[in-house]
């Protein structure tokens, strides 16, 4: 048997979900088991927290550095989130997608939006649902983070977030965090083998004929 290998183009796996559904738990996951994918490391204005990384959490920026990157066209999406500015650099996107390797986003519907109105042929979206309301707010609770007017705001807005549910290409509902990641994995698996992400498959499909 001949090992054939076939050039691929590397994928944008878009993760978004209202807060508390587990999104970040299953971004980690999936990069843990899985190779040739990396998280998406955005710009922002705030200032880092304790412990973050420039170049790993974030690219820390000035404002006007920011809207500069904005105007230049260098940015994939951009919001504005408590008055801070957050933007994806569009070149590491770029330079990743070209070398065949996916690149896995944290963002919102918005972000979405913005990433599917400039590469919408790269762009694989996935909306994670929690299993109820119910099991939404006693997560929010059992973080321990924030105070119950943090909560109750947290919950107010996932009825915003998930009413966009329809727009993405997956839903994960994640009652079982083991059944998603595999969930999460299939999705990889099966748009890393779509047709149009096959760089040369013509070529060595004639080339084969040929052969017959």
């Amino acid at each position: 048997m001949h090992s054939v290998t076939i050039e691929r183009r590397g994928i944008m796996l878009v993760l978004s979900s209202p807060s508390g559904a587990g999104k970040t738990t299953l971004a980690r996951r999936l990069l843990e088991a899985e190779s040739g994918i990396e998280m998406s490391v955005s710009v922002t204005t705030r200032k880092p927290r304790p412990g973050e990384v420039e170049g790993r959490d974030y690219y820390f920026v000035s404002e006007s550095e920011f809207r500069r990157m904005q105007d230049a066209g260098e940015l994939l999406e951009w919001a504005c989130v408590f008055g801070n500015l957050y933007g994806t650099p569009r070149s590491p996107v770029e330079r990743a997608l070209a070398a065949g390797r996916d690149v896995l986003f944290d963002i919102d519907w918005q972000g979405a939006q913005q990433l599917n109105e400039k590469m919408a042929q790269d762009l694989v979206r996935v909306f994670i649902l929690p299993p109820s309301g119910e099991v939404l707010e006693q997560r929010l609770r059992s973080r321990a983070q924030d105070d119950p007017e943090t909560v109750a705001r947290r919950m107010a807005e996932a009825a915003g977030e998930i009413s966009h549910w329809a727009e993405y290409d997956y839903v994960i509902i994640n009652a079982d965090l083991e059944a998603s990641v595999a969930g999460l994995r299939a999705i990889l698996a099966a748009e890393r083998l779509r047709r149009e992400r096959l760089l040369g498959l013509s070529e060595f499909v004639r080339e084969m004929q040929k052969s017959l």
